[in-house]
């Protein structure tokens, strides 16, 4: 056995087994036919096109994002002007209505301007003439709230001169049986359409236009109001509303933005403002 194994190692039968090792290590392409090789690279060019069309649709499917971030300003909302009113952790920037701080009723709770117990209608430090507010508001079921614009102090009641959008749980709270006083409407004044609100537990957006004499109410991403004050059509709904009693509503041209207190849990969020010139 010994003498075959040195005569392996050391005879003529060693070019043999060098070349069967070398056949068996070598790559599987230098050993495959030149006509396999052809088929092969036929088919690597009909499927390239193919893998590269499926790689740019993958890259231009969404990508799933992360949760998303309220009471915050993106760097295109700063470039356009818009302002937080509500930082989403403080109440800076709001007081009671003829009060100099806010009531504890209204405190910043999970993200949003919380009416938590009772309090007082609440207003923004600060005035404001010409301007787009947009917001977000939930209500509790049979709740009720309101937007109040270029509300002035004075009279015992924000209302009495500030118009008013609407903040409603239209389904259970017995003013939403009427459209004048359903979620969305100017108060008393305009009537906003039937099944725009979002059930009760859902966030509702706002988008409130106001310049010069025109209004417009967005609720949901859809009109519901949209008018000019002193205009013959909006006088003569005034004349036939209980604003009639108080000559100065509607007629400032800057003030405080409100948020109403009526007995219910509401709260806001996202709010935001954008002056205009």
């Amino acid at each position: 056995m010994m003498d075959r194994v040195l005569r392996i190692g050391s005879g003529s039968d060693t070019p043999a087994a060098a070349r069967m090792i070398q056949r068996r290590s070598a790559p599987a392409a230098a050993r495959m036919p030149r006509r396999r090789i052809g088929r092969v690279a036929a088919r690597a060019l009909l499927w390239a096109p193919l893998l590269l069309v499926a790689a740019v649709c993958d890259a231009q499917q969404p990508k799933a994002s992360g949760p998303a971030q309220h009471n915050t300003l993106t760097a295109e909302e700063r470039a356009a002007g818009w302002r937080l009113l509500f930082d989403g952790q403080t109440t800076n920037g709001w007081r009671g209505y003829k009060m100099p701080e806010i009531p504890a009723g209204w405190q910043a709770v999970d993200g949003a301007l919380t009416r938590v117990a009772p309090a007082r209608d609440i207003i923004t430090t600060e005035t404001f003439r010409d301007f787009e507010l947009t917001l977000e508001w939930k209500l509790e079921p049979g709740g009720n709230s309101g937007i109040f614009y270029r509300a002035v102090e004075g009279p015992e009641w924000v209302y009495y001169f500030a118009p008013e959008m609407q903040v409603l749980d239209d389904d259970v709270h017995r003013d939403g049986r009427n459209p004048l006083t359903s979620s969305g409407a100017n108060y008393a004044i305009n009537p906003a359409p039937r099944g725009v609100v979002k059930p009760v537990g859902e966030w509702n957006s706002v988008r409130l236009l106001v310049k010069g004499n025109h209004v417009e109410h967005w609720l949901n991403g859809q009109k519901v109001v949209e008018y000019e004050i002193n205009s013959d059509d909006w006088k003569q709904r005034v004349a036939a509303s209980k604003f009639r009693q108080w000559p100065e509503y509607g007629q400032a041209r800057e003030g405080h933005i409100g948020l109403q207190e009526h007995g219910s849990w509401v709260a806001y969020r996202n709010i935001k403002i954008r002056p205009l010139q």
